[in-house]
């Protein structure tokens, strides 16, 4: 069975820096994405960042300069770096693993980030 366990969340005042992590543990595919979307309060959940298993990285536009992805591919963990937070950055960022080959998603239970002063 297939389990994400996030950590890292927490509160931090705007400019701040967190730096969130996502262990994968269970039977996985070598060929997946890893991601982190994220959902605040009557908003759809969004897409942050994404890697591949090659290391190929894709992110929203309003994290791109502040946040980075990145993967130990032997620790089946992927972690986001954000740093110059935002009060919008406020949510909750959820872990996700995408198995392209059967086009099935796995997801972490959710880590709250709050930016607030």
């Amino acid at each position: 069975q297939v389990q994400l366990v996030e950590s890292g969340g927490g509160w931090v005042q705007p400019g701040g820096s967190l730096r969130l992590s996502c262990v994968v543990t269970g039977n996985i595919l070598t060929f997946n994405v890893m991601g982190w979307y994220r959902q605040a309060p009557g908003k759809e959940r969004e897409l942050v960042a994404a890697i591949t298993a090659g290391f190929s990285t894709n992110y929203a536009d309003s994290v791109k300069g502040r946040f980075t992805i990145s993967r130990d591919n032997a620790k089946n963990t992927v972690y986001l770096q954000m740093n110059s937070l935002k009060t919008e950055d406020t949510a909750v960022y959820y872990c996700n693993l995408h198995i392209p080959a059967s086009n099935y998603d796995h997801w972490g239970q959710g880590t709250q980030v709050t930016v607030s002063s």
